[in-house]
């Protein structure tokens, strides 16, 4: 039961608070623009909370039905928004206070995702939400497991225990999901294995991918791309990683040694790890020289991506 208010400056107190205010400035002071833009994009991410809310009532059979539904998967929905919602308001928070980002520009970005939404081709399917929950659990993981990591490197003692607790956060999510999924791949095997095969040929989408700011776009960028970039330079979230996700979701759900009705989706399921390692490599051989670009969330400094 953590909460913002436990990392944060504590406000009741005028002396002490100017003081921790002050000290959290200069630790953000060393934080790299790159790492900057980064925790924006996860802290953006985080932000648009009631559209994923939003998104698991979409599903059949396991909806909140009136909003207080005491069934199991409805509370289940409600406690993970509650525990989600920390995310945000702890990065906006810090951000604001470091006074190093645009609030307004990152404000902005945050009302026009809630207000486009995602679409992560479910089709109100709860295996194939469920499937994408366990895979995007571990992203959202291993991405705030990075950028402890960075804060760490930059000196920023705090910012390290912030991202640290989020990542907590989403491997107790991530364990939820897959262990759903557990019990599915038992029950329903050909159908489990059908519905991953569908997920993984739409790809994962990464929630943001609706990601505008207002003014990215105007220059024929996009945004949500950036921001990818940027954090796949960083080492933050790469193509390695989404493929070491599906590697662990292949050997967790114990694909290759299901006795199925038709082995189609399943070969095509376990081509695709060393598949997507040639596109990854095809990519890194192609790739021109960095550009620089500035950002809107960060007073348009460029960063290189």
């Amino acid at each position: 039961m953590w909460q913002p208010a436990d990392l944060l400056p504590d406000a009741s107190d005028p002396d002490r608070f100017y003081d921790e205010v002050r000290d959290l400035r200069l630790r953000a002071a060393e934080l790299p623009d790159d790492v900057l833009v980064v925790l924006v994009g996860d802290m953006v991410t985080e932000e648009a909370l009631p559209t994923y809310m939003a998104q698991l009532n979409t599903l059949d059979g396991i909806r909140d039905e009136t909003g207080a539904s005491p069934s199991p998967y409805a509370r289940w929905t409600r406690e993970w928004t509650a525990e989600e919602n920390r995310h945000g308001d702890l990065l906006n928070k810090y951000l604001y206070l470091t006074g190093r980002v645009d609030m307004r520009a990152v404000e902005g970005t945050i009302q026009r995702l809630i207000g486009s939404g995602m679409d992560i081709k479910t089709d109100h399917h709860p295996y194939r939400c469920l499937i994408y929950t366990s895979f995007q659990e571990r992203a959202t993981k291993m991405s705030h497991g990075a950028t402890a990591r960075l804060a760490a490197a930059a000196g920023d003692t705090v910012l390290t225990r912030i991202a640290g607790l989020i990542a907590a956060d989403e491997a107790r999510h991530e364990a939820a999901y897959t262990r759903t999924m557990d019990l599915i791949f038992e029950a329903d095997p050909d159908g489990a294995v059908a519905c991953f095969a569908d997920m993984m040929r739409n790809q994962i989408t990464m929630p943001a991918h609706f990601m505008d700011d207002g003014n990215h776009s105007a220059g024929g960028r996009s945004l949500f791309q950036d921001f990818s970039s940027i954090a796949e330079n960083l080492g933050v979230y790469s193509s390695e990683d989404y493929i070491s996700i599906m590697e662990h979701l292949i050997e967790r759900w114990n694909v290759s040694h299901l006795r199925l009705k038709s082995a189609e989706d399943q070969d095509y399921i376990m081509s695709l790890p060393a598949r997507y390692r040639r596109l990854a490599e095809r990519r890194r051989t192609k790739r021109g020289p960095r550009e620089s670009v500035g950002f809107s969330w960060i007073g348009d400094r460029h960063v290189d991506v």
